[in-house]
């Protein structure tokens, strides 16, 4: 197993617009229900797992069927994409820092892909995970998405690859304006081990076809889980997300501490998730 020790993660902002990305949380920023986010785990934990990544700045379209125009913060204009645009003064700002062999080579923000509808950003940042770890690139769990558009999703093998961390979206209605806010967040980044989505892995399944071939202990552990805890009138809410929170205490106690020195953000800054534009009361 990797080494838990090292940054699982370590973000590269080259557009400094961008917001930094920060830890998901587990209450998706004060959207959950006030019961979900008290007693059920499941919801709570997806919602946490990850990092939030923003859009590099305030971004709007329109998708008119066959073409699709964009502006931005900071532009007073549409613009058509055909097929790629970069945001205004960073190809400068790029060549200015970049070695004299990277000149002129700074990546696209927006790029149309040739599927009629679909869409590449890019969110300003690079990434790079530590040996055996990759990246779930997904749309935030429990958090509304902007409407008119659905994220694909896709795992990239940060270890080893190292460049532009985008996403691919696809447009759902045409001739009405999309905006992507740049304090909402766009995507979530899930680390998940190397080994883990390997074909050695996802065959190693079984299936009981039936309840006849169901084993004393499985109907002890139904009895367990179901059945006893709803014949108790005083059972204590939460009484799961109680005891789901103390084993991964007792998990997280036996893993070697983090050096001081690693941060899971280059850029060291880090946001509460209520100090996202749309705070904690909602969006």
């Amino acid at each position: 197993m990797p080494d838990p020790s090292p940054a699982i993660a370590s973000f590269y902002r080259l557009m400094e617009q961008t917001r930094p990305p920060m830890r998901a949380d587990r209450s998706a920023a004060g959207t959950l229900p006030t019961r979900a986010y008290r007693y059920c785990e499941a919801v709570t934990a997806a919602a946490s797992y990850g990092w939030w990544v923003f859009p590099p700045v305030g971004l709007r379209f329109i998708w008119d069927g066959a073409d699709i125009f964009w502006t931005c913060d900071g532009l007073d204009d549409w613009e058509p994409l055909s097929p790629s645009a970069q945001l205004p003064g960073f190809s400068d700002a790029f060549d200015a820092a970049a070695p004299a062999i990277l000149k002129g080579c700074a990546p696209p923000m927006l790029t149309a892909l040739p599927e009629p509808g679909t869409l590449q950003i890019w969110t300003g940042l690079m990434v790079r995970t530590a040996p055996g770890w990759h990246l779930l690139v997904r749309a935030p769990a429990n958090l509304p998405l902007t409407g008119g558009i659905v994220l694909y999703e896709g795992i990239v093998e940060a270890d080893t690859w190292f460049g532009p961390l985008f996403t691919n979206l696809r447009f759902t209605r045409t001739h009405s304006p999309i905006t992507l806010r740049p304090d909402y967040p766009l995507l979530q980044l899930q680390p998940v081990l190397a080994t883990s989505y390997g074909d050695d892995v996802l065959d190693a399944t079984t299936l009981v076809p039936g309840m006849d071939g169901l084993a004393e202990a499985d109907w002890r552990g139904y009895h367990e889980t179901i059945v006893i805890p709803n014949e108790n009138p005083d059972r204590p809410f939460g009484a799961y997300a109680k005891e789901a929170r103390r084993r991964r205490k007792k998990c997280q106690a036996t893993l070697p501490a983090k050096s001081s020195g690693t941060s899971s953000q280059a850029s060291g800054d880090s946001h509460r998730p209520d100090q996202l534009g749309f705070r904690a009361a909602g969006i």
